[in-house]
């Protein structure tokens, strides 16, 4: 393309056709139809600016920094684990089979999961050896997971304790552990914290479509700040798996993403009950300051 003071030319090559586009019919090559499928089809390079956008965006994000803190707390947990199915109660020959299978990651998984929701997992894990032979298991560490999801779920209860979670999703790592282990979980888990709020804000602000379901924010700051801390779950369920468009969660597509469903749909359902009941109590105050006024009248 020329730069000219008075007229600027796009001249288009027809006898050399781009192998990276579908080519127009031969007798439909002309510079109209070329011009016209380069328009269509952008194969320009990102500027610099983009580029570093879109890196940071990508490296901040809630699925990045979540699968960071994941591999982190695995390796930072992987000696107390061992350790406790050591003393489960299991075989030597039981515990060798365990750690050398594939269902080995996925059990330390779970064990932060139920330790998360506030259970003691050496207990709980010696319980559930004893509860039934493991003699014909072809895989241990799976009958142990599938007993442990079901033994370990949050503890119910007038004084049940909230789960140890990072935005509302992902279980805490916890336990003994290096100082630089710890250090590096918790500069991921305050990263996390962090994004997640500023979606939410952002979500608030610009009345995102799929903040619909977890109603009008409360005007008092107590109870907008209990609302916001549901949203702010529901904002790193979308961030963690690029959930976009108007529905809240999307469609799970693997267990971890039903898991981290089911635990959006508790932070929507108690966004909800916040905004109502603030709306709720806003509307009896305004009852009594109108009929105190017209009492006073």
């Amino acid at each position: 393309m020329t730069r000219g003071r008075e007229s600027n030319i796009a001249y288009v090559a027809l006898d050399k056709p781009d192998e990276g586009h579908a080519p127009p019919e031969p007798d439909e090559v002309n510079a109209h139809t070329v011009l016209y499928g380069v328009l269509q089809h952008s194969g320009a390079e990102l500027s610099a600016h983009q580029m570093i956008v879109e890196e940071q965006e990508r490296w901040s994000s809630i699925a990045q920094l979540g699968a960071e803190y994941e591999t982190i707390g695995a390796v930072a947990q992987r000696e107390r684990w061992i350790k406790a199915i050591e003393a489960s109660g299991l075989t030597p020959g039981q515990v060798g089979q365990v750690l050398a299978s594939d269902s080995f990651g996925p059990l330390t998984a779970e064990l932060r999961r139920a330790e998360a929701n506030h259970h003691d997992v050496d207990r709980l894990l010696s319980a559930l050896v004893k509860r039934r032979l493991l003699d014909d298991a072809d895989d241990i560490g799976a009958v142990l997971i599938s007993r442990l999801q079901k033994a370990a779920q949050p503890k119910q209860g007038k004084r049940r304790r909230e789960p140890k979670l990072i935005v509302g999703l992902i279980a805490v790592a916890d336990g003994p552990m290096s100082e630089a282990m710890a250090k590096a979980l918790a500069e991921r888990a305050d990263l996390m914290e962090g994004r997640a709020m500023t979606l939410a804000e952002q979500a608030v602000e610009a009345r995102a479509p799929w903040m619909k379901r977890l109603g009008v924010g409360p005007t008092t700051d107590a109870a907008r700040r209990r609302w916001l801390h549901e949203v702010r779950t529901v904002a790193a369920y979308r961030d963690r798996y690029r959930v976009e468009g108007r529905r809240v969660l999307g469609e799970p597509r693997s267990d971890a993403q039903k898991l981290d469903a089911a635990r959006a749909e508790q932070a929507i359902r108690r966004a909800r009950a916040i905004a109502d009941d603030a709306a709720t109590n806003q509307e009896g105050l305004s009852r009594t300051l109108e009929s105190g006024g017209r009492a006073l009248g």
